[in-house]
């Protein structure tokens, strides 16, 4: 059930945001060099990796110019990017990674495997499920960027602070999880946004 609530609402979502894509693929060239997507490696269901689709909302190489975790105030941020990222347009695009299977509109986020190493036992659990574009943690963390950069040490706070608290919530949801809560989930992060 939850899959073809996925496969319809994803195909109707890219076919429906059509135009919003293009018309936030043309801002992206005209506001710095690059490609359209930023494809990032991370880990999904059953530990299989796949490329998370994204648009792209920093330079082009940023990956290999700082970290995987962006705070607030990063520099490899392009002025469109700062747009995107704030009112969660980048975050889109996963629809194809619904489509693809290899996502879900609601499950835990993935995460960068390196993340997923120092938690594997809990990814055991949460990993069992698809990850998704949204959960009670993207919720709770909507402002992650702006609460690493408060941090003196962002690496440090997040993997032992909000990843710890992230794989929490996420646990819960994983637990209890159905097709009305995802329902839910979706409204609230809506209206988050």
């Amino acid at each position: 059930m939850k899959r073809l609530f996925d496969l319809f609402f994803s195909i109707t979502g890219l076919l429906v945001l059509l135009p919003l894509f293009l018309v936030v693929a043309l801002a992206i060239k005209l506001d710095s060099r690059g490609p359209v997507f930023f494809r990032q490696e991370r880990i999904g269901r059953h530990f299989k990796p796949f490329r998370i689709y994204k648009f792209r909302t920093m330079i082009s190489g940023a990956s290999q110019k700082g970290s995987s975790i962006t705070v607030g105030g990063d520099n490899r941020v392009t002025r469109m990017g700062r747009f995107l990222r704030k009112a969660k347009i980048d975050e889109l695009s996963q629809l194809i990674n619904v489509l693809k299977g290899e996502m879900s509109f609601v499950g835990p986020r993935p995460e960068v495997g390196k993340y997923v190493e120092l938690f594997k036992s809990d990814y055991q659990k949460l990993l069992s499920v698809r990850p998704g574009i949204t959960d009670p943690a993207s919720i709770y963390y909507a402002d992650e960027e702006d609460v690493l950069s408060r941090s003196a040490d962002w690496e440090k706070e997040y993997s032992s602070k909000i990843l710890p608290e992230k794989i929490k919530l996420a646990s819960q949801y994983v637990d209890n999880h159905n097709l009305l809560i995802d329902l839910r989930l979706i409204l609230k992060t809506i209206f988050r946004i």
